[in-house]
């Protein structure tokens, strides 16, 4: 991912009373435009559902996470094809993206026709309303197995870290990552965007057709935010850790959800918002 996820630009660097020329790498973003493609094979429709800016790479999976996150479409086997199309006023085709969907695919577009642009750094920004946005998941499930040590969740981000290979060019991008509770990496996304990341995650999962995530870990490499504890409810995950902040939203939607939701990973330190059953703790740690 990384070649065409980093430019790299000539700049002045000042330090005290010295100027030098140099280069420096920054992480790509640039916009994309998602359609749909679906309807009867006499009368197939196209759809703009939304653009988002992200960075480049991972576009198929960046469309199906958001289509499925968003409750457009159920499972990878709604899905025909996708692939960057040409567009004639468009500089850059592979800065749009089409999902064409079975025939008999009816995708839900109810939510739509709120307002989907959306920034690299709020997925939310442009949504209508909370009630519009609290997209119920299709894994309501009453298994709930899936359980950490403690022990294990500290070196998560660690390991996190050592495979953000866009980050450690830039240092300016966000990353999602799932693990298996005993700690085995399995993915990262990185992206401009943290909903991207999480985005291009989920439809890579999709794509592996591994969903529901209900024995995972998904680790964030920034702060927890409303949407990205609903895009991980609508994969099923249960068991969220954040390097950062959750926000008081986030910790509402993660209750309602029974997500285990640890903010602040850092170290040997983290706390837990919701559903503390699922971290295993030594009993040494347990403090009144």
């Amino acid at each position: 991912m990384a070649s065409n996820s980093i430019i790299r630009l000539p700049i002045n660097k000042v330090d005290g009373f010295e100027i030098t020329s140099a280069d420096d790498a920054l992480a790509i973003e640039e916009p994309l435009e998602i359609r749909l493609e679906y309807g009867p094979n006499n009368n197939r429709q196209v759809k703009n559902i939304s653009v988002t800016m992200r960075t480049p790479g991972n576009d198929d999976e960046l469309a199906t996470g958001f289509l499925f996150t968003e409750g457009i479409i159920k499972s990878m086997g709604d899905v025909m094809g996708i692939g960057h199309t040409f567009i004639a006023c468009a500089e850059n085709k592979e800065n749009v993206i089409q999902v064409s969907l079975n025939e008999n695919a009816t995708p839900h577009l109810q939510n739509t026709d709120r307002n989907f642009y959306t920034t690299s750094s709020c997925g939310v920004c442009g949504k209508g309303s909370i009630n519009a946005i609290r997209t119920v998941s299709t894994f309501n499930t009453t298994d709930d197995i899936n359980r950490i040590n403690s022990e294990v969740l500290y070196h998560l981000p660690d390991v996190l870290r050592q495979h953000q290979t866009v980050f450690e060019d830039t240092g300016g991008i966000h990353a999602s990552a799932l693990f298996t509770n005993a700690g085995e990496l399995l993915l990262v996304r990185e992206d401009v965007g943290r909903h991207n990341a999480l985005d291009k995650l989920i439809g890579a999962a999709i794509t592996e057709n591994w969903l529901p995530l209900n024995n995972h870990v998904l680790m964030l490499s920034g702060r927890a935010s409303f949407e990205l504890v609903q895009k991980a409810a609508m994969a099923g995950i249960n068991i969220i850790a954040a390097v950062g902040a959750p926000s008081s939203l986030a910790v509402q939607l993660a209750n309602e959800f029974n997500i285990t939701l640890i903010g602040f990973l850092r170290g040997k330190r983290f706390n837990i918002y919701t559903a503390a059953h699922r971290i295993l703790l030594p009993t040494y740690e347990i403090t009144c």
